[in-house]
């Protein structure tokens, strides 16, 4: 059965949507996802706490990363009344792997990694085994980070190609977007006419030479009879909002 989405309305609706698409996906037997809200300026910490309600049945066994000590500190700050624990990803040896990661823990979110923190975030997977585990908003492909070499290149990757995508927005300009909701496909979607059509859906996500060729056509990339959903153009409200709230 084809699934259709639609482009969420609001940055809440955004979350709410990753959300259920997180839930879908661990019912399917998904154990390493992520979730990515690529807008600019986006605050990390309100969008996790949003989030946080699809973990909502794990209670204590929900246990919760985040790439450095401050920002796991801030987090214990805010969440005082939190069942989980939160723990920072760190870059202790192996002996201390075993003390982050225990038995009862039945599900992990770790929240904002970055390229840096990959080893270690991959040893800390190796530990955690087959339980599902959640990427919110990794920044693993930041080609901007310094130091990072061939090998480093290479773990990144590897880590990388392990991991299911549940949830991806991102708005590519002001007139475009690349979308995908699981289960549903990747999706382009173009603003013509002060609307936003759905004009390509594709089985993986495009390179960037291929959503610049699928944008320039402007048309369906396959052979489906769906006609087109429309959205208003929420991107530039949203993006505009975002802005604001930086500013």
């Amino acid at each position: 059965m084809q699934i259709m989405s639609e482009l969420p309305n609001s940055l809440e609706d955004a979350i709410a949507q990753s959300r259920t698409a997180v839930q879908a996906a661990l019912a399917d037997g998904c154990t390493r996802l992520q979730v990515e809200f690529l807008f600019p300026e986006l605050k990390f910490m309100p969008v996790a706490e949003q989030f946080l309600p699809a973990f909502t049945d794990y209670d204590s066994r929900l246990k919760i990363f985040f790439a450095d000590a401050g920002a796991a500190a801030l987090a214990r700050r805010d969440w005082v009344d939190a069942p989980f624990q939160i723990l920072d990803i760190g870059t202790g040896r192996a002996a201390s792997l075993q003390t982050k990661i225990q038995p009862e823990d039945e599900i992990f979110l770790f929240i904002t990694p970055t390229s840096v923190e990959v080893p270690q975030l991959e040893k800390l997977c190796e530990v955690i085994g087959d339980r599902p585990l959640v990427l919110l908003n990794p920044r693993l492909e930041d080609s901007g980070t310094v130091g990072i070499g061939y090998t480093a290149r290479k773990i990144r990757d590897r880590f990388i190609s392990t991991i299911e995508s549940a949830y991806y927005v991102r708005p590519i300009d002001e007139q475009s977007a690349l979308y995908r909701c699981y289960p549903g496909q990747w999706e382009v979607w173009l603003e013509t006419g002060g609307e936003y059509q759905r004009i390509a859906e594709l089985p993986t996500k495009p390179s960037g030479d291929d959503l610049d060729l699928i944008l320039l056509k402007g048309q369906p990339q396959t052979t489906t009879d769906a006609t087109p959903a429309r959205k208003p153009s929420v991107f530039k409200s949203l993006q505009r909002f975002l802005k604001a709230l930086s500013s």
